[in-house]
């Protein structure tokens, strides 16, 4: 992904996106019970922590406008991330949205509870589209809200899977097992097997695993779901019962590191000449274990923000993450859409464009379900790093 070394030109986000959209008919303007049914279910609780809120802030004078929610006073990690994404969000309207968005950006303390409320307050007083939150019980929560003329909302939010309208931005473990898998059947393996997590979210990584493979005509033979207590042995065994010879296994170990499979995998000779194994972002949240070793994973390149990255550094003096790149996309994203359709169009249609949008962290589309797919570098892991293997792959 050589983009970083490109000379960006900030109109060329505006221009890019009005090509790629299907331009749909502009929404009515409606009323406070269109846009959000009037019976909320009670916010989630609240966190403590947090410093001094900040002030509100207003950026641009555009007749569009767009509520961003960070947690710009938040403790630790949370607040630093949200800050960045302040930082992102002021470079992104510098370069194309100070003349066609209003942007209001508030602070959500890195209370959920806080992050809800603040979110009902601009889906239901006329924001045009909602950026954020990065709390991921609020991102939730406002997914189980309903309301016929609701306005979008584009979560930050850490492990979200999406919803109907509230759209899941951050890389997900579906999309990236999804891309690592396709990266694969596109070097010719056949026949996979998925060994996924157990939870809400594992019929969902079968069907989006299945749907990439599909496209390049392999197939998932068989998902094992598994608990992180059994040690993996058992569905290991299991495997050996059900699928003769399988080209690859692909798994899915969600909040628990991978280890405890790999290492039953390992006692069956997995990974080895014939059998490959995939694993995906969700694994190097935890540190990098010699079980790891000969793994391929698709996953954003985390020193990779695309064009602003020289930009970003000379305006703030430290250097961009993949937090900046995803707040930035989605300031420059609303900007674009408002520049080629107007303030009315951000409807379904133009949101789920199949063709997607291509931003500082590369191309992506969001899809009816509220989930994301994007395109990223395909690697292989050796000696406890990433070796990329091919600069882009997709489930898409």
């Amino acid at each position: 992904m050589g983009a970083g070394r490109h000379v960006h030109c900030p109109r060329t986000w505006a221009i890019a996106v009005a090509l790629a959209m299907i331009v749909s008919g502009c929404q009515s303007k409606n009323g406070v019970s269109e846009a959000l049914d009037p019976a909320a279910i009670a916010a989630p609780a609240g966190q403590n922590g947090a410093g001094p809120a900040q002030a509100t802030q207003s950026l641009g004078t555009g007749s569009t406008k767009i509520t961003m929610l960070l947690p710009l006073s938040a403790a630790g990690p949370a607040g630093e991330n949200g800050r960045k994404m302040l930082d992102a969000a002021k470079l992104a309207m510098t370069d194309i949205g100070n003349g066609l968005l209003t942007l209001t950006v508030e602070d959500t303390k890195g209370d959920s509870a806080l992050a809800s409320k603040m979110a009902i307050t601009a889906i239901t007083t006329g924001s045009k589209v909602v950026i954020g939150p990065t709390e991921l019980p609020a991102a939730q929560h406002i997914a189980t809200l309903s309301g016929s003329k609701r306005p979008p909302v584009l979560a930050l939010a850490d492990n979200f899977a999406g919803g109907a309208g509230v759209y899941a931005v951050l890389l997900g473990e579906a999309d990236s097992a999804a891309a690592g898998a396709a990266g694969l059947a596109a070097k010719g393996s056949k026949k996979f097997v998925l060994f996924v997590a157990e939870g809400p979210n594992a019929s969902a990584m079968e069907k989006r695993v299945a749907n990439s493979l599909s496209i390049y005509g392999a197939t998932l033979a068989v998902t094992l779901p598994y608990s992180a207590g059994d040690g993996g042995a058992k569905v290991v065994d299991e495997m050996g019962s059900l699928v003769d010879a399988p080209d690859a296994v692909i798994v899915a170990s969600g909040n628990d590191s991978p280890a405890t499979i790999l290492a039953a995998l390992k006692a069956k000779g997995i990974p080895g000449k014939t059998i490959s194994v995939v694993g995906t972002n969700r694994w190097l949240e935890h540190p990098m274990d010699p079980l790891f070793g000969g793994a391929y994973i698709a996953t954003l390149d985390p020193s990779e923000t695309g064009p602003i990255a020289d930009r970003f550094r000379t305006a703030y003096n430290y250097p961009a993450d993949v937090n900046v790149a995803y707040a930035y996309d989605m300031v420059a994203l609303t900007a674009g859409i408002a520049s080629a359709v107007g303030p009315d169009g951000f409807s379904k249609k133009v949101l789920e464009n199949p063709n997607g949008f291509r931003g500082s962290t590369g191309l992506f589309r969001f899809r009816a379900d509220g989930s994301s797919e994007r395109s990223m570098p395909f690697y292989r892991i050796e000696k406890g790093a990433l070796k990329l293997v091919a600069k882009s792959t997709s489930g898409f």
